[in-house]
């Protein structure tokens, strides 16, 4: 029951999505319909990466598996962002290669049309990197097109919220002022604007009346020192972190649940650490797989040929 309610919530949020999206800078473009005889197309999976092997087979490896069984006309590849994660693997045997990389050997491999989408959850530096490389490459494919990270839409940020909370059996009733029990989402960070989407969430999870649910982060904001003084201002006694990363990697096994846990309980709080990346859920693998079907059937609307239509009085700002 709590899994088919589960798949409800998220067929709803995606549907919600596509038509947000639409309507907000992109245009209907089926791209696999414009390849001509001899054209091979192929999806590129993007992650940051991981040196852990068992966040990897639950996250990394189960949505590109995901990917294959979803899209089985697309021969589907894989890139890891982190150049010190590639370092680390390759010490060990482990072969992982940068987006760069495999776009060259794609075109090498003949493939004109390539769909690129990444794991990350907001449009930051990691992001910036990447539309990079495929900048650079480009030309030298018929068409490339990057799918939008998990939170990209308002829409996108609401149905992560609801996921989130069902999972963890956040309702309404645990939020109720005074409630004993608390969750602290912790992300990642980064120093770009779009740390404001961690903002974002925790402002939904509020207005959805989860007092007891807040958003830090480790290199951005909410910082830890924002997210503690909201913790004391509930009266909050017992916390459960939970990683609002990917994979349980790294920072969640080193920032989270020792540097964070540590300092939480030096402030008496009870502290229990949650060692699952947002990838081993099914619902976000779900929101991915939507964000390439709608890459396959939408194309991103040029801004200045937007423009010039508000100048040629054929749209209106």
């Amino acid at each position: 029951m709590q899994r088919t309610l589960l798949s409800f919530i998220v067929m709803v949020c995606l549907s919600l999505s596509c038509l947000a999206q639409q309507g907000e800078g992109f245009t209907p473009h089926e791209l696999l319909a414009g390849m001509k005889p001899g054209d091979k197309a192929a999806l590129l999976m993007v992650h940051f990466g991981t040196s852990y092997d068992d966040t990897r087979a639950r996250t990394i490896d189960a949505i590109n598996a995901r990917a294959r069984e979803a899209f089985p006309s697309l021969d589907v590849y894989e890139a890891y962002t982190s150049r010190i994660i590639i370092r680390k693997l390759h010490q060990r045997g482990v072969e992982k290669h940068t987006p760069l990389d495999v776009l060259l050997q794609l075109r090498g491999l003949g493939y004109t049309h390539v769909v690129v989408q990444s794991t990350h959850l907001i449009e930051g530096a990691e992001m910036e990197s990447l539309r990079r490389d495929v900048a650079r490459v480009a030309p030298f494919f018929r068409e490339v097109r990057i799918g939008t990270p998990l939170l990209y839409s308002v829409e996108d940020s609401e149905a992560l919220v609801r996921l989130l909370c069902e999972h963890h059996r956040v309702d309404a009733e645990s939020g109720r002022k005074g409630f004993d029990r608390h969750f602290v989402w912790v992300g990642h960070g980064t120093y770009t604007p779009a740390t404001a989407l961690y903002s974002q969430v925790d402002y939904m999870l509020k207005a959805l009346g989860h007092d007891n649910v807040h958003v830090g982060t480790i290199e951005g904001y909410p910082t830890f020192d924002t997210m503690l003084a909201q913790l004391k201002a509930s009266k909050a006694k017992q916390v459960t972190l939970v990683p609002l990363m990917f994979v349980a990697g790294d920072h969640a096994h080193n920032d989270i649940a020792v540097e964070w846990k540590e300092r939480l309980e030096q402030e008496g709080f009870a502290v229990t650490a949650c060692m699952e990346g947002l990838g081993e859920l099914e619902g976000v693998q779900a929101l991915f797989i939507e964000h390439i079907r709608f890459s396959l059937q939408h194309r991103p609307q040029d801004v200045m040929s937007k423009k010039q239509a508000y100048a040629d009085g054929k749209e209106t700002e």
